[in-house]
């Protein structure tokens, strides 16, 4: 891997740590989950020989630190974090921006605040539950989560979490180990630790945004929705597929599960060049 240029942003509330590879137009690559910005560690390079690709760690995840721990999250904020990196590194020209996940939540926020700044977005399967039409029983789920997190502590919460994020049929059927690539398992202390700020602060206030729907429909040449091969009926993937549904936006689909991005590398970086281009 190629050595990034660090740096740090000051921002309301927090200080941001963010990486810098390549040059060219920039491309933010915002991270979703308890990731960080290692979680592009196996495309960054080859998008940095296109492009100027910046990475972060959103706010009070590893190394960009809170200036109260305790301050509730919410989207608009992150999604003012990522503006600000964009006035830094992109101030005089649009941006490519890519969100996975949480990260993809952020990222329709931006594009709805900001859309001077945004060249073009490809949001990877965001978790926004209440465009669904079963959303009173994934708030049920959020709930449950918090509850179980209060009183039974981090793990038994993320089994909670994570089995509420299968398809009905997942839950009797073990799915295959998969094997990480060794930097993605070498960071997985630093995700581990995240853990409790995810599930505490980002799961409920990020899982419950409302987007703007007519807002993005009006962006909608500038957006290209993303859901994964191996998830179709999965939490993550329907609210991506309904949206593009309703904006009349084909959805790209990406190789691999939700975690294709650490899973298939090679592929997910081409596909999201494609994307860019497309």
């Amino acid at each position: 891997m190629t050595d990034p240029t660090i740096g740090s942003l000051r921002v309301n509330g927090a200080t941001l740590h963010y990486e810098v590879r390549g040059q060219g137009p920039l491309l933010l690559l915002i991270p979703g989950g308890a990731g960080d910005a290692a979680s592009f560690d196996g495309i960054a390079d080859d998008l940095a020989a296109e492009y100027t690709v910046a990475t972060y760690d959103p706010r009070g995840m590893s190394r960009s630190t809170l200036d109260d721990p305790e301050t509730e999250q919410n989207v608009a904020q992150h999604a003012d974090d990522a503006f600000r990196m964009l006035e830094l590194l992109s101030p005089d020209e649009p941006a490519r921006v890519f969100g996975a996940s949480s990260g993809a939540i952020t990222a329709l926020h931006l594009l709805t605040a900001h859309p001077e700044r945004i060249e073009r977005i490809v949001a990877h399967e965001p978790p926004m539950v209440e465009v669904l039409p079963d959303a009173p029983a994934h708030r049920t789920l959020i709930a449950l989560v918090q509850e179980t997190l209060r009183t039974k502590g981090l793990m038994p919460a993320m089994a909670v979490f994570a089995a509420g994020l299968q398809k009905d049929s997942d839950t009797t059927e073990p799915k295959a180990e998969l094997k990480l690539p060794p930097q993605a398992a070498a960071r997985a202390e630093r995700t581990t630790a995240n853990l409790p700020y995810f599930v505490g602060h980002i799961v409920p206030s990020f899982m419950s945004y409302v987007p703007d729907i007519h807002r993005l429909e009006a962006l909608s040449d500038r957006l290209a929705l993303a859901g994964v091969q191996d998830s179709h009926g999965e939490l993550p993937y329907r609210p991506a597929a309904l949206l593009a549904e309703r904006l009349g936006t084909e959805l790209v689909h990406f190789p691999g599960g939700h975690t294709g991005l650490t899973t298939h590398p090679a592929e997910f970086g081409e596909l999201l060049r494609k994307a860019f281009h497309s």
